[in-house]
């Protein structure tokens, strides 16, 4: 893998992962833009004890653009990566959730130059190109002032809200601890939860896939459709933990559980993906890595919708048995 960092027109960083070195990524950024200054801000929430993020300049942001104009393919006149030909590319968001006053860090990751294309059908030195951008921006993002948890994830779909076609996730380094991460640890004081979890599903009738030190399992209590939880054997607390080999593999068994998911229905299947990692400093020792992937694709012409109950009370009612999910995956694979 061959890091190169470059500024785009307004300043932001731009960081090429390529699979291979002897690329050349000196391409400018030829748009007149003015200097990059995000505003967003954090307010706290008394009644819940939480931040929330108001950065009212998303309401401009890029939405559903053609693809002859989208902003991730490489080289045109309103492209965010200059150089043709990318693999990985990564780069500080335009219209982010985050920065500036509000601290923290909102970054966009390519895996692919191909509009077209899905992170399930991405080759085996993709995936691991991918895998070094996730752990490098870990670790770097991390390292920022005031940055206390890096949340790395996916969205496919306009089903759930995905404002651009091409592959490609996001990572937020959030100047706070966040609410679901908080409560994982809360839970997991008196001894990790996901441990005995991985160990306990890997020999029942939920588990999807494995591999040699990872588990893909529907959870027992699934809050969406079709969720599946990827885990580590071991309890290791981000993706720099992993170490190269181990993140490739992780790669490798995402890209297959989400093969199974475009199995399950006509079409483009919807999702999330969600890295969960350890606080930047806090409670790392209770922290166990998990890959969180869901639709809210119910049935081939059905979506799942969080009503008052689920948004309002938090209380989850799945339509879907879990037991039937994982069998529904496992033969998709």
């Amino acid at each position: 893998m061959n890091r190169t960092s470059v500024r785009l027109a307004d300043g932001r960083e731009l960081i090429y992962f390529d699979d291979a070195p002897g690329l050349d990524r000196s391409a400018p950024d030829k748009r007149d833009l003015p200097p990059h200054r995000p505003r967003p801000e954090v307010r706290h929430d008394p009644l819940l004890d939480e931040w929330v993020a108001v950065a009212a300049h998303r309401q401009t942001r890029t939405f559903l653009p053609a693809a002859d104009a989208c902003p991730l393919c490489p080289g045109g006149p309103d492209s965010e990566i200059p150089a043709p030909g990318y693999h990985v590319a990564v780069f500080e968001n335009r219209f982010p959730s985050l920065g500036g006053p509000a601290g923290g860090r909102c970054e966009v990751v390519c895996f692919t130059d191909d509009h077209d294309s899905t992170f399930a059908a991405l080759p085996g030195e993709r995936l691991a190109t991918v895998a070094a951008a996730f752990a490098d921006r870990t670790r770097e993002l991390g390292a920022l002032p005031g940055v206390e948890e890096v949340f790395v994830f996916e969205n496919r779909g306009t089903e759930i809200g995905a404002t651009l076609q091409h592959p490609h996730g996001q990572i937020y380094a959030f100047p706070y601890v966040t609410p679901r991460t908080r409560r994982v640890l809360d839970v997991a004081r008196d001894g990790c939860v996901l441990c005995p979890a991985v160990a306990r599903e890997e020999r029942g009738e939920r588990l999807v896939a494995a591999t040699e030190n990872f588990v893909a399992y529907v959870p027992h209590a699934a809050r969406w459709p079709v969720q599946a939880i990827i885990a580590p054997r071991a309890h290791v607390p981000d993706l720099p933990a992993l170490g190269e080999d181990r993140a490739v593999e992780l790669m490798r068994l995402y890209a297959d559980v989400l093969r199974r998911f475009d199995g399950l229905f006509p079409g483009p299947v919807p999702y999330m993906a969600c890295w969960h990692q350890a606080p930047v400093a806090a409670d790392r020792d209770r922290a166990h890595l998990w890959v969180e992937v869901f639709t809210p694709r119910r049935t081939a012409d059905k979506l799942k919708y969080l009503a008052s109950a689920e948004s309002g009370a938090g209380a989850f009612i799945t339509d879907v048995l879990p037991e039937d999910a994982a069998a529904r995956l496992r033969a998709h694979g």
